[in-house]
């Protein structure tokens, strides 16, 4: 059964999982025992728990969806296609964003550092340096694009047969995991991966040497593609959506007590403790984000007048929001407000700020909208009383107005 019909609810989920990564990089500044670009003198303990919990939830999600969208995207394309579509729609803004929007937050956090010289004479050792942390060129936040971007180049062909003729009997076969709640099972392998493997190689985010997370975030990607292919998938994650949730709850319970209450001095305790607290970080992240799939599919498959503009805005907006959060909290950090007030002054500025900027300077020109991986905006002339007259249309299916979505 092909799914070609729009999921208004994979749309909802996109914009709350693009909410999500705006609250969780606002508080990294503040945010204990947390590494980041720049860093407020007092920091704290509860910031930092409740990114972890987002940490574990935020970008998982963001691959399910980019496997869906996937799906979407090669109906009715060949695989060449599709790598040139996503070329386009991932690729160009990634370079973009490496040479323009990314540069600024390097600079910041150098000047921060001690560096004295002014924007131009940074930017002249973003070529000259190497690569991040101990040069100047990097991806920064927009890692997820480039490691979406290889993904579906590599992932193409297997892509395309999944969704032809060829692969019936193995659509056939997975009907077998929509009855009770055997779903659950296409998350023991990123459990098993993760729970061995994330200690010895942590996240690095630089796609050659992610070791652990490579195939971590590629599993999410994988099993949003295959649960949208078979359509009884996704009614299973709808109708178990409360045994996902539960799961989820009592493990982030679980995963708070094991931060809260440190080991005593026992190696074989603290060997121990280390594998339980990976292994219940993977099922938590791997729990939510199926039972907000499953909630998402019952309560918000619906339209609004509202989401096309969200939907369209999502892309922009992942690309600049951490740059204007980084530029803010380098001056945020040195007032002598409470650590809540400027996180709260965080978030709401950047939302301001980077909406501001989408909607004024990105979302009306089409060279802007090329650069950020945006359709296109299209015209058709509309005959009224006579006069024709020129009006911009949305009215492509799903598929072609997701095009140059983030995911």
């Amino acid at each position: 059964m092909e799914t070609t019909q729009r999921q208004t609810y994979l749309d909802w989920l996109r914009i709350i999982s693009i909410a999500g990564v705006l609250f969780f990089h606002s508080g990294m500044p503040y945010a204990a025992d947390e590494w980041w670009h720049i860093r407020n003198h007092d920091t704290s303990a509860l910031m930092a728990q409740s990114n972890y919990f987002m940490h574990l939830v935020r970008m998982p999600l963001l691959f399910f969806i980019s496997g869906t969208v996937s799906y979407y995207m090669m109906q009715r394309r060949s695989a060449l296609s599709f790598i040139g579509l996503r070329f386009t729609r991932l690729f160009i803004p990634l370079l973009v964003g490496m040479l323009v929007i990314v540069p600024p937050q390097i600079y910041m956090e150098r000047i921060s550092h001690g560096f004295t010289g002014n924007y131009w004479d940074f930017y002249k050792t973003t070529f000259t340096t190497g690569v991040y942390p101990k040069g100047n060129l990097s991806w920064h936040h927009l890692w997820f694009i480039a490691y979406l971007f290889v993904y579906d180049l590599v992932f193409a062909p297997i892509f395309m047969w999944l969704i032809s003729d060829k692969s019936a009997r193995f659509k056939a076969a997975l009907n077998g995991l929509a009855k009770g709640k055997w779903i659950y099972v296409i998350a023991i392998p990123s459990i098993v991966w993760y729970t061995l493997l994330s200690r010895v190689y942590p996240q690095t985010s630089n796609l050659v040497y992610d070791y652990c997370f490579i195939v971590y975030w590629l599993l999410f990607l994988l099993a949003g593609f295959i649960c949208i292919l078979q359509p009884n998938l996704m009614e299973s994650l709808q109708r178990n959506r409360r045994f996902a949730i539960t799961i989820g709850f009592i493990g982030i319970l679980a995963v708070n007590y094991l931060w809260l209450n440190p080991p005593p001095n026992n190696a074989e305790w603290g060997y121990l403790r280390g594998y339980s607290f990976r292994a219940l970080s993977a099922m938590v992240g791997w729990a939510w984000v199926l039972g907000l799939v499953g909630y998402g599919k019952q309560y918000l498959n619906r339209p609004h007048k509202s989401l096309n503009y969200l939907n369209q805005a999502v892309y922009p907006f992942y690309i600049l929001h951490q740059t204007v959060i980084v530029i803010l909290a380098y001056y945020i950090v040195q007032t002598n407000d409470t650590v809540i007030m400027k996180y709260i002054y965080t978030v709401g500025v950047t939302l301001f700020i980077t909406m501001g900027i989408y909607h004024l300077l990105v979302k009306p020109y089409p060279v802007t909208r090329f650069l950020f991986g945006m359709k296109p905006l299209e015209k058709k002339r509309v005959a009224v009383s006579g006069l024709t007259v020129k009006k911009e249309t949305d009215t492509k299916k799903w598929v072609e107005e997701n095009a140059g979505v983030l995911v």
